[in-house]
């Protein structure tokens, strides 16, 4: 009997050589877990077989990369896998915990919520705490904050996170406040923003997050960056990122020059409208590029000129700016094209 693929998309995974980070396609199916070079290859570069695997999740193995999860093989070989955004890992995680359980008990893989094994407060799911932080009305403020010559824009304070923890009726007090933000921060949903919070989180402690005014943290999706004061050219570049964050993921992205198609991270934002990519392996920093969606189209195609076969077929989607720029990309499933289409379009009309 073939075994059924539960989830497929693009992550990030760590050489098991080279210890080098590249993009592989991966593809979950109910007894291992495969990679693939390119998402049209015809035979895995790689197979993870669950039987007995374990998961960790977050990994924390690496200080400068978020978002990793480690999946061990019986054989004791360990492989780490990262994802583009905060949804994406818990997918993945969710869906790769239940197939190992599964598994282990002889049952056929079947989706349903689990809660997480780390000790908080009885009855608290970080999810649902985590989508109540960042209600607009009721949640956590985002703020606009000066520290040490710099601006961080969508951040916060520890003290204000545990304000609203003890007033929301979820904590008890400051100490169980700083179990369930430390427990946010190491699940990867808050991120330290500054040098004081960073170190916090770095030492190791059960409490990794600090009730201080000093400390500043932000939403991991949220649309938080950091401006110095060097010059007014910095300010403008740094308008670009103003925007709240509308979608994020991976899609393939067709070269200008050599036509060439590679797997890039892409973040829209509003207001104002822009799409930025990244080169996924490299984090967020210094994007390798961006496109100004204010009047710019957005349509389906069938056809791309200059696409080879074997590198990208189908899925396939045009932005043509308003001065005649565009740009191609691929989906990895006519679903998600369907998805990113209508975001970027509401973007491009809406915003500035």
């Amino acid at each position: 009997m073939e075994p059924t693929t539960i989830r497929e998309g693009y992550l990030v995974k760590k050489g098991t050589v080279l210890n080098t980070w590249k993009v592989v396609w991966v593809v979950l199916a109910d007894d291992a877990i495969e990679f693939y070079k390119k998402k049209t290859d015809n035979s895995p570069k790689g197979m993870i077989p669950l039987k007995g695997a374990t998961l960790t999740s977050p990994c924390q193995d690496f200080t400068k990369r978020t978002l990793v999860f480690k999946v061990s093989a019986a054989k004791k070989q360990d492989h780490f896998f990262q994802a583009t955004h905060l949804e994406e890992r818990e997918l993945w995680v969710k869906d790769v915990k239940r197939a190992i359980t599964c598994l282990q008990g002889g049952k056929k893989f079947a989706r349903k919520s689990t809660r997480r094994s780390i000790r908080l407060p009885e009855n608290v799911n970080l999810s649902e705490l985590y989508v109540l932080m960042k209600d607009q009305d009721t949640g956590v403020k985002e703020l606009k904050l000066e520290k040490d010559k710099r601006l961080f824009n969508h951040c916060f304070t520890g003290n204000t996170v545990i304000d609203w923890l003890i007033s929301e009726g979820k904590a008890r007090n400051r100490p169980e406040g700083l179990m369930l933000a430390s427990g946010l921060l190491n699940e990867g949903f808050l991120q330290p923003a500054g040098d004081v919070s960073k170190d916090g989180a770095e030492k190791g402690a059960e409490c990794v997050f600090l009730d201080q005014i000093e400390a500043l943290y932000y939403f991991a999706d949220s649309g938080f960056f950091c401006e110095g004061y060097s010059s007014d050219e910095d300010v403008i570049m740094k308008e670009e990122f103003r925007g709240a964050i509308v979608k994020q993921g991976c899609l393939l992205k067709q070269g200008h020059r050599r036509k060439n198609w590679k797997v890039r991270k892409f973040i829209l934002r509003d207001d104002p409208a822009y799409i930025h990519y990244y080169d996924p392996t490299k984090g967020e920093n210094d994007p390798l590029g961006s496109i100004h969606l204010r009047g710019s189209v957005v349509t389906a195609v069938e056809y791309v000129p200059d696409a080879k076969k074997l590198e990208a077929d189908g899925n396939f989607f045009e932005i043509i700016t308003s001065d005649e720029t565009h740009y191609y990309l691929q989906a990895a499933t006519s679903d998600e094209r369907k998805d990113w289409i209508k975001a970027i379009q509401s973007v491009a009309k809406s915003g500035k």
